[in-house]
Order: structure tokens, then C-alpha cells, then sequence
């Protein structure tokens, strides 16, 4: 199977200590964030956990521990933007990041980590050149550190619309430009772009619309076959598997404006106070209403891959 942590909240650069302590005694709970009394149990081994896969704007906090996690295959996204501290005020400096993605890189290898450049908005600061102009920058700097890039384009859910004041769909015209000068940058820099739920209309020779951590994506990563039972995606647009998420939505700290996790800077402030690093939830603890429910956990894989496969 596939333990997810970064679909809600950003684990490693604000609950470090708790997923290290998750690690070490053996298993941790995950609330249903839509039935909350609801609460699964998965084992933490990697006799039934495939790969752990990690999304993050600062891998900063894990890097020094990172070896209790030898025992587990990973797979890492770190996204790094072009934006300011009035669209990300609490994320570290772009320059800390890249060079925590070099070392993360170093750690567990480039086949292992994505950086993720996303999501894209245009405004009159943010414009079409500027975003050109940043990428071609980043690229330069984490070539030869991952093999793969993924970008995709804001998306306006409500809570996006409300914290986010003003924003607009970036257009077809926008996104094709944006998307024609990205692919020339990334084979530059010998980078694969994965559209992040984009059209196919947008598809170059090495920009593919198949989804960020779809199945092909983990087993290049993982050298082996998977064999993920069939069931409803998460969206119906995306291969991506993105079942078995242990984080919690409204708890993240870093601020952005464009955030589809965070209600409000106030629900989430709430929710970090409730914060206890030894707790097996990531935010509270269990209550005599909770019912808690062990995951059906197995491991998916099945054969090495062959050299063609790897290509």
C-alpha cells in the first residue's frame, strides 16, 4: 500500500516530532475529516507500506533524523515557487528550500524527488515572463537533483476564492504559453514536466498529463511493479493515488493565500493548539465517541521492473 501524508497538511515542516515518534512506536491514527468520529489505525511497517510519500514546502525538519525511515521506500515533492511573503508569508526562503531539496536529493537519491511548481496564477506582479523567468532560474539550480517537475494551475475552490481575494483562472492562451516555454527549459535541464489534472491539449514531448504520483511515477521510483486494486479515484480527472492520507486539513502553518486545506488562519491556529507530539492523531486525542477501525493493509508489489520500463 501507499501512506500518504501531504494531501492535508504539511507533515514534514510542522509535525516532524510527532511523525518520528509515529515511526518509532509503530502505528498511527487518521481522522475521518468527514465522519470525525470515525478513525483508522495503520501499522507503520514496511512489510504492508510500499512507499511513504511526502509533500512539502520545507523538508528542512526531517532531514536530520531521516534515517529512521531506512527501512521504508519513499517519495518526496517539494514545491518551490516563485511567490513572495504576500501569497506564502511563512514559507522559508526560496534559495533554504532549493538547497534542502539538493540535500533531501543526496539522501535518497534524484529518482526519488519531484519539485513541484505550483500552483500558477497570473496577476499584474506574477505575470506570464515573470513565471517564465523564475522557472528558467529554479530549473538551472535543481537540475541534476530530480529527474521530474510537476505544474499545474490554480484551481478556485470556495475556501481559495475567500482567502484569496481578487484571484482568476489562468487562460488557455496563458497556460499554452506558460506550458510551450516550460518544456523547452525542462529539456534543458533534463527535467520530465507532469501536468498536475491539465488538459491534454497541453501534452509536449516532455510534458505528459498522466498525473503527478500516479502508478508509473511510483514504480519508476520503486524499481518494482505494483498491482493497486481497483477503485474510485480520488478525482476523476487524476490517475494520482492519493488514498491513505494521515495528515488533517486546517492545519498548516504556512499561510498561502492560494490553499485548498486551510478554512481560515483562525481554524487552523485553533487546531495547531490541539497539537500533541505524542498523541497517535495527528491533531487531538481519542475520545470514548471515536470508533476506531484497523486499515486493510497489504503490500501492492509484485516483480522488478525491466531496463525498458525504466526509460
Amino acid at each position: 500500500m501507499i501512506l500518504n501524508t501531504g494531501s492535508r497538511t504539511d507533515i514534514p515542516a510542522y509535525y516532524s516530532d510527532w511523525f518520528y515518534n509515529r515511526i518509532k512506536e509503530g502505528y498511527v491514527f487518521a481522522r475521518n475529516p468527514y465522519y470525525p468520529t470515525q478513525i483508522t489505525k495503520y501499522l507503520l511497517s514496511p512489510d504492508v507500506i510500499d512507499i511513504i510519500v511526502f509533500c512539502t514546502k520545507n523538508p528542512y525538519p526531517m532531514l536530520d533524523r531521516i534515517s529512521l525511515l531506512s527501512s521504508f521506500d519513499m517519495f518526496w515533492f517539494v514545491t518551490i515557487t516563485p511567490y513572495e511573503k504576500d501569497i506564502e508569508p511563512y514559507v522559508p526562503p526560496k534559495e533554504l528550500v532549493i538547497k534542502y531539496f539538493h540535500k533531501l536529493s543526496d539522501l535518497i537519491g534524484k529518482e526519488r524527488i519531484s519539485w513541484r511548481y505550483d500552483p500558477i496564477f497570473i496577476t499584474d506582479k506574477y505575470s506570464v515572463n515573470y513565471h517564465i523567468e523564475q522557472f528558467h532560474q529554479m530549473a538551472k539550480k535543481i537540475s541534476g537533483y530530480t529527474e521530474q517537475c510537476v505544474v499545474s494551475f490554480i484551481d478556485l475552490y470556495e475556501k481559495t476564492k475567500r482567502n484569496f481575494y481578487g484571484i482568476h483562472t489562468v487562460t488557455n492562451t496563458e497556460q499554452e504559453k506558460l506550458v510551450a516555454a516550460f518544456s523547452e527549459i525542462a529539456k534543458e535541464n533534463r527535467l520530465q514536466i507532469h501536468l498536475c489534472c491539465e488538459s491534454a491539449d497541453l501534452v509536449r514531448d516532455n510534458v505528459d498529463a498522466d498525473g503527478c504520483m500516479s502508478k508509473a511515477v511510483l514504480e519508476k521510483a520503486l524499481g518494482c511493479r505494483l498491482n493497486v486494486p481497483q477503485k474510485k479515484m480520488a478525482r476523476t480527472e487524476c490517475s494520482c493515488l492519493l488514498g491513505a492520507d494521515i495528515g488533517a486539513y486546517n492545519t498548516c502553518g504556512h499561510g498561502c493565500l492560494y490553499c485548498y486545506a486551510n478554512y481560515s488562519k483562525e481554524t487552523v491556529m485553533q487546531n495547531r493548539k490541539m497539537h500533541h507530539p505524542a498523541s497517535p492523531l495527528l491533531i487531538g486525542e481519542v475520545s470514548e465517541n471515536d470508533v476506531i477501525k484497523p486499515a486493510e493493509q497489504k503490500s501492492w508489489k509484485n516483480g522488478q521492473l525491466d531496463f525498458f520500463d525504466l526509460l
